[in-house]
């Protein structure tokens, strides 16, 4: 016993003296979108916190890199910056979708280490203030009568985290989503912009995005794709389930580190999120974003990571989209 306990210790200590080993030089978060969706949230917001708080010194800048909703920026971590150890990537359920799909080109969910998580979201159905619809409903039944009759608009293509939203729906009402005239942008923050516009009739986006527009009352929720309703400037909000079609999609977020970045940097990264993650200053701050409590880091979201991709494999071909 005095062995294994001698040896457990031992472990530990070189585990410290590694992350210590190891600190960020000029530390960057890329998120893989345009500024004002999901993903730059999590950049800035985490970068934000993680300076404020302390447990990084450096100040960490955030870089958009726009494209395939998280496709450029996987490919270019692999094919320029593998082994970067001063560089972390925002993810979410979204880029699990992605993955499933192929959409990342020849790389897979096991070319990247997958760090933690620092919150989670919920899927929302989101109409202008002036909308003709009232009701999940009332999509259900116009989408019915002709399924090209509303244009739904949001970040990514056809198969995407937020196509797959209304077309659960469709697909419980007994409409083939692939007949939906969905319009793809490059993130959440265009897509808003053009719902707003009058561009699309609906976004299909998460709570987070749309909090500030619902809270200035420039749109309106027509559900929720939660357990049960979500707190606060949501609470008034039906959820999918209420209203008769159990659709539920939380949107994890959080981040991944190149893949031959080094031990000692993926110590570090991991040891630093997990310490953010119970700081009282953080959980307000994400709280104050509409995020939720969602803390997972290292092994256990590495492997969570790839067990939603596989199932999210599942789950394309349930929606026609199998490759």
């Amino acid at each position: 016993m005095r062995t294994t306990i001698a040896t457990c210790c031992a472990l530990l200590l070189s585990a410290t003296v590694h992350a210590q080993d190891f600190q960020p030089q000029n530390p960057e978060c890329i998120a893989p979108a345009a500024p004002g969706g999901g993903f730059d949230l999590t950049c800035r917001l985490t970068s934000r916190m993680l300076n404020e708080t302390g447990l990084v010194g450096p100040s960490i800048r955030t870089t958009n890199m726009p494209g395939g909703i998280g496709a450029v920026a996987y490919n270019n971590i692999q094919a320029q910056r593998a082994a970067d150890a001063n560089v972390i990537v925002a993810v979410s359920t979204g880029s699990w979708v992605n993955l499933a799909q192929g959409k990342f080109g020849r790389f897979s969910e096991s070319d990247v280490r997958w760090l933690g998580a620092i919150g989670a979201d919920y899927g929302v159905l989101a109409v202008r203030k002036d909308s003709r619809f009232k009701t999940l409903a009332d999509v259900v039944e116009a989408l019915k009568k002709d399924p090209t009759s509303v244009k739904v608009g949001a970040g990514g293509t056809v198969g995407s985290q937020d196509w797959m939203k209304p077309a659960l729906v469709l697909k419980a009402a007994g409409v083939d989503p692939r007949k939906m005239r969905y319009l793809a942008y490059e993130g959440g923050g265009e897509a808003i912009g053009a719902l707003l516009g009058g561009h699309i009739d609906l976004f299909p986006g998460d709570a987070s995005e749309v909090r500030g527009q619902l809270e200035a009352g420039e749109i309106r929720l027509l559900a929720t794709f939660s357990d049960k309703r979500l707190p606060g400037a949501f609470a008034q909000v039906p959820t999918a389930k209420e209203q008769g079609y159990d659709v539920q999609w939380p949107i994890v977020r959080g981040f991944y580190t190149p893949p031959k970045a080094s031990e000692a940097s993926y110590t570090y990264w991991t040891g630093v999120l997990t310490k953010l993650n119970a700081d009282p200053r953080w959980q307000k701050a994400r709280g104050e974003q509409g995020l939720f409590e969602f803390n997972m880091v290292g092994a256990e979201f590495d492997a969570f990571a790839k067990k939603r991709t596989a199932d999210f494999r599942t789950l394309a071909a349930e929606v026609g989209l199998a490759k």
